[in-house]
């Protein structure tokens, strides 16, 4: 029997409420959930004092770059970053090279994630290559465990060849999660299209290059009854057209990104790459948009899109830098910074924890109430402290980040996954 572990005077929080409590872990499942339990002699115990106690949370949309990318990211580096962020789980995107869009493919990644300090789960490509040509074998990636497949960094441009794939998803029980961008209609820009971009001579990305394949997919969700969930949506149309698609009752999700609801186009006055993301920063009515969407349920998640390039790339002229900044590690302290004046803790916590396990199909292990028989996947959250983003501090193989320097509020003390303490006092343990 391992050896026994007692998280000690937190509030625990999670789907069904709000309870002070302590949290007793054996053989990675919870075991009792009491006030003022008493820890054996040989018990690990994890002070709570002053924190909440949620279920661990999960990532929708992770870029792990392995196989492929190493000197960007490693599957187990990108797992500890998680870790540290207090995830327990997250979704590895399959723009990889090559991209996960094949059996052996999946199964290199989910060998490199058996080790991992976090659950790693595969999202497979929806097309062979992720070049929108013709559908990978879903049905074969399914029976490894696949649930959610996409072909981010690109949007499945082909709409009947996007409606072939939801009516074949369909039988087969997974969800098409899609990068809303149709690509004719962004070609060439750099940053959203608007003010600053005619400021800054730099062309731009318009608005309705994401509305158009909104609407397009939530269409074929009407279409072929089959589940859409929409990858980092964007701007204020976007989160309206997907308010309207779940007051008609369609199988429609969306996530939003932590920096869509804090940071607007003004911060690229600089030209400084680090701010360079797709889909780009918008205006402020477009924040204020993503922004009441998570507060009034249109929008299901905080996706991290956590997306690691090495320094070079990002030192390199704006126009000729990729897209992508890091978030793993700070996606937590944002929601809290931003949603705490908006939403409770318990919400803030459905965004980035219950609700995105349910859409990735890992609730059986991850989102689930906090009680005795459950998976100890857990982390401990102390919402008062106050940190200083430091890039070099970080698991993360990359360092962009837009929160370089920036005081943040909220953060991780402990994370448990399956019963392992792999955070302990903010330090990883592995």
């Amino acid at each position: 029997m391992a050896r026994e572990l007692v998280v000690r005077g937190g509030r625990v929080v999670d789907a069904t409420g709000e309870r002070r409590a302590d949290v007793a872990v054996a053989d990675g499942a919870v075991v009792a959930v009491e006030a003022d339990l008493e820890p054996s002699s040989d018990a690990v115990v994890l002070d709570a004092g002053g924190c909440v106690v949620a279920p661990g949370l999960v990532d929708l949309h992770t870029h792990l770059r392995e196989p492929g990318r190493e000197e960007a990211e490693r599957v187990e580096s990108g797992a500890r970053a998680a870790a540290l962020g207090g995830y327990t789980a997250v979704v590895a995107m399959p723009n990889t090279d090559p991209p996960i869009d094949s059996v052996a493919v999946v199964r290199q990644v989910l060998d490199l994630g058996a080790t991992a300090a976090a659950d790693v789960a595969v999202a497979g490509a929806i097309t062979v290559g992720r070049e929108g040509e013709r559908l990978a074998p879903l049905a074969e990636m399914a029976a490894l465990g696949v649930r959610l497949f996409t072909d981010d960094g690109t949007g499945v441009q082909d709409a009947r060849l996007m409606r072939r794939a939801l009516e074949y998803a369909s039988a087969l029980d997974v969800v098409l999660a899609q990068h809303c961008e149709e690509s004719r209609l962004a070609a060439g820009g750099q940053m959203h299209e608007g003010e600053w971009s005619s400021r800054l001579g730099v062309p731009g990305i318009p608005a309705a290059a994401e509305e158009l394949m909104v609407y397009r997919d939530i269409s074929l969700a009407r279409l072929t009854g089959a589940r859409v969930h929409l990858l980092h949506v964007s701007t204020a149309a976007s989160v309206a057209m997907v308010e309207a698609a779940k007051a008609e009752g369609l199988p429609v999700s969306a996530e939003a990104a932590p920096h869509h609801l804090c940071l607007t186009d003004a911060e690229l006055a600089g030209y400084d790459p680090v701010f360079k993301v797709n889909p780009p920063l918008r205006g402020p009515s477009d924040v204020a948009a993503v922004r009441a969407g998570l507060a009034n349920g249109a929008l299901d998640a905080i996706a991290t899109d956590h997306a690691p390039h090495p320094q070079e790339a990002k030192e390199a002229p704006f126009d000729a830098a990729p897209p992508g900044m890091i978030g793993l590690e700070t996606a937590l302290a944002v929601a809290l910074h931003e949603l705490s004046g908006v939403l409770s803790i318990a919400a803030i916590m459905a965004l980035l924890s219950w609700r995105p396990a349910q859409i990735a199909g890992l609730s059986a292990d991850h989102g689930g109430p906090i009680a005795p028989g459950t998976s100890a996947n857990l982390c401990v959250i102390d919402p008062r402290a106050t940190w200083v983003v430091d890039p070099a501090r970080m698991a993360s193989r990359s360092r962009n980040t837009p929160f370089a320097g920036r005081r943040l509020t909220g953060r991780v003390r402990h994370t448990v996954y399956r019963g392992e303490p792999v955070v302990i006092d903010g330090e990883a343990q592995r």
